[in-house]
């Protein structure tokens, strides 16, 4: 499980440093394999907004540009990107500022320097230049509401941390940021601060038929029809962040809210495209000879013991593990279906290895995913989605075929305290209990 500190303490924020808080994690059994700075240590750079950008008088792929950093005096830069262009925000490497080292040499200190005759007071830069990627092909767009002369260090938050943690199979409640700051607030008594989910009222009747034909592998199915999305809105800078930090690639507004959700929350989610379905939704176990191409390219032969997400032509989707390919969401999609849905463990356990890859749906409903959060899944993406690419939500569908019973657990405490080996009293058992949601 990847996540990025600062999100995690959006959630909960101990008065802990970093180090003490990523070893207190591994010390009540979170095991934190790697924790990196999510950016290289680099000074001096700011947020600055180009004003002019004029072709070089003796250079074809140079522009000589008017750039405003703040100081109340626009500085001219040379700058050699394609994508620079007036009015844009971007970083500016200030006259003595110091950029990212690059294979164990010192860092960059940035000069005066005449570029074809044109003195350059500064560079402006590129994510390479910074160190955040590998990417060289233009100056590092910064957010129209970045302050100019800010330093990019606080406009990004790059003295965030990249955390890692190695969980053990049965630790399935923490393949979610939230579930991670349940066990920091337990630790620490430090307030939970879950996100606000409440109910989106429906604006229209728009609602997409589902049946469970095989309660034994599906045991809850909910869905919700979005009518008239703009597909094609980009993800929003905080949420592109925070899944990069996760080790999620952005792929669309809609995709990755499901992504965001299901790392946020531990809910896994799909979207599809409702024009692409054909007939209501079933969710039944495959049949022998049935073919599914999915979302990876991969075509797949289904088995009597592989459960499918099906319609009137057949499987759409693997159950649990990753759609298909011909009812995905896209750029061109307008009427999009949000699913949650609740699979038995046992009914998905091996089944994306005997296709020889696995997925993040996968990982977490083969450990047990929590069958009383699908509509709050689907209330919180709707709300994603809506703030996103705007649309009219239907009501909520919700099948419930077959659940897990919860049996109340008796806990004697004299037998916990014998059993521990410290001497806890009754309260102090109780209140562990009810910060961590018990």
């Amino acid at each position: 499980m990847q996540f990025s500190e600062s999100w995690l303490r959006s959630l909960a924020n101990p008065s802990l440093g970093t180090d003490d808080l990523t070893h207190l994690l591994t010390m009540s059994g979170l095991e934190v394999e790697e924790c990196e700075p999510v950016a290289k240590p680099f000074e001096g750079i700011v947020v600055g907004q180009v004003v002019e950008a004029q072709k070089h008088p003796n250079a074809d792929r140079l522009k000589v540009c008017k750039v405003d950093a703040g100081t109340g005096t626009l500085l001219t830069i040379v700058c050699g990107a394609p994508n620079v262009t007036a009015g844009m925000k971007a970083p500016l490497a200030m006259i003595g500022a110091h950029l990212p080292a690059e294979g164990g040499a010192d860092s960059m200190v940035i000069r005066r320097a005449s570029m074809r005759g044109v003195e350059s007071e500064g560079m402006l830069c590129s994510a390479r230049e910074l160190g955040l990627s590998e990417d060289h092909s233009g100056l590092l767009v910064l957010p129209d509401s970045a302050q100019i002369g800010r330093p990019v260090r606080e406009v990004l938050d790059l003295d965030d941390h990249r955390i890692t943690i190695k969980l053990t199979p049965n630790r399935a409640d923490c393949l979610s940021v939230l579930g991670i700051a349940r066990e920091v607030a337990a630790l620490t008594g430090t307030p939970l601060a879950p996100p606000a989910i409440a109910p989106v009222p429906a604006a229209s009747d728009a609602r997409h038929p589902v049946k469970i034909s095989d309660a034994a592998g599906c045991g809850r199915f909910t869905g919700r029809v979005i009518r008239n999305v703009n597909a094609a809105a980009p993800t929003p800078d905080w949420m592109r962040t925070r899944l990069e930090r996760a080790g999620q690639r952005s792929i669309s507004a809609l995709v990755d809210v499901t992504n965001y959700v299901m790392l946020e929350l531990g809910r896994p989610l799909h979207v599809y495209d409702v024009d692409k379905l054909q007939g209501p939704i079933d969710v039944r176990f495959g049949r022998s000879g049935e073919t599914l191409e999915l979302l990876n390219g991969q075509t797949v032969t289904l088995e009597p013991d592989v459960l499918a997400i099906t319609d009137d032509r057949g499987p759409i989707g693997l159950a649990g593990i990753m759609g298909g390919e011909t009812t995905k969401a896209d750029l061109d999609t307008k009427h999009c279906l949000l699913e949650a849905a609740f699979f038995f463990p046992e009914a998905i356990a091996g089944r994306a290895r005997r296709y020889n890859f696995g997925s993040d749906a996968s990982h977490r409903f083969e450990r047990g995913v929590d069958f009383d959060n699908n509509v709050d899944g689907i209330e919180r993406a709707t709300q994603l989605i809506l703030d996103i690419c705007g649309g009219e939500a239907g009501p909520v569908t919700d099948v419930i075929a077959a659940l897990p019973s919860r049996t109340p657990v008796a806990m004697r405490t004299a037998r916990a305290r014998k059993v521990i080996g410290v001497p806890i009293t009754d309260e102090e058992m109780g209140d562990i209990l009810r910060r961590l949601g018990l």
